[in-house]
């Protein structure tokens, strides 16, 4: 992996941002560099802005690349510049504020994204309330020997329970190896109602097919089965943003999709259609706007 040396200032909109080690390689089977990295976010601000704005951030920050150390931060570091907005979270563990970021304009982000943060994820609630979450949420992780074909599968079966009852589900990559799901909310709704109602529509899925699905997280259970993981539906967690990059091999995204292209991967049985590169998803944004829209108005499109 190469040190890199390349450094310098940034001017942008109006913020000044020291930048360095431009040319490090991040991702090394790729051969993507910081500088690259920084430009994809650059180029995909104003899709996934939106999406980060007014909430809590929580960095996964890998500051030499994939292969080098990484961490998880929550509280937003105190070496950022004064213009970083920061929002304050009491703790009852360490019974005091931790005071996370939050990227509400171009600068944040790739002042984030210089000190390493690959990947950026969030609450499912704003920042201002922080008990009514967005959007239910649901992580489909597969265990070994299945993959993101059958979580596209436990997909169509969620998108479609929520139609029954008259609302629009929403569906994206992880980036990684499984599939999310989303059900924007109205904003009356708290994690005290999510939370349980997102645990009984899994184990209804589980109960449906016991031999594909599983709604517990115990890892001897998960062979062979695809985790529908309601837990994300709390105030003290967070799950990828949309249009992250991800910290894998290759340079991958968590990229939204429309329900005809999943049902199509699903019935070709080719997995490759559901993974997508920073450059795949710029392509997209240009061909589908942003897929994920109603979920940055925090409610129902419909």
């Amino acid at each position: 992996m190469g040190s890199g040396t390349t450094s310098g200032q940034l001017e942008v909109k109006g913020r000044r941002l020291k930048v360095r080690n431009l040319d490090r390689v991040i991702y090394p089977e790729a051969g993507t560099t910081k500088g690259e990295l920084l430009d994809y976010y650059v180029r995909v601000a104003e899709t996934m802005l939106p999406h980060l704005r007014d909430r809590l951030l929580h960095m996964h920050r890998y500051p030499e690349g994939v292969d080098g150390p990484r961490f998880w931060q929550k509280a937003c570091p105190e070496h950022r510049p004064e213009w970083v907005p920061t929002a304050p979270v009491w703790s009852r563990d360490k019974q005091a504020n931790t005071d996370f970021c939050v990227v509400n304009d171009l600068p944040t982000l790739l002042w984030a994204v210089n000190i390493g943060s690959i990947e950026l994820h969030t609450s499912l609630h704003l920042i201002h309330d922080l008990q009514r979450p967005t959007a239910m949420a649901f992580d489909l992780d597969p265990g070994e020997g299945v993959g993101v074909l059958e979580c596209g599968e436990v997909a169509l079966r969620l998108r479609d329970l929520f139609e029954d009852s008259g609302r629009e589900a929403f569906v994206k990559t992880s980036g990684s190896k499984g599939l999310q799901v989303y059900v924007p909310l109205d904003r009356e709704a708290t994690y005290a109602e999510t939370k349980p109602a997102a645990r009984a529509i899994a184990e209804l899925l589980e109960c449906e097919r016991p031999e594909r699905v599983v709604s517990r997280m115990a890892k001897a259970l998960r062979p062979g089965k695809v985790l529908v993981d309601w837990s994300q539906n709390t105030e003290h967690k967070s799950i990828v943003c949309v249009y992250s990059a991800r910290a894998k091999r290759r340079p991958t995204v968590s990229t939204p999709l429309r329900w005809d292209e999943l049902e199509g991967a699903v019935d070709a049985r080719d997995p490759d259609r559901l993974v997508f590169e920073m450059a795949d998803v710029l392509e997209r944004v240009v061909e589908h706007g942003d897929l994920f829209a109603p979920l940055a108005a925090g409610q129902q499109s419909s």
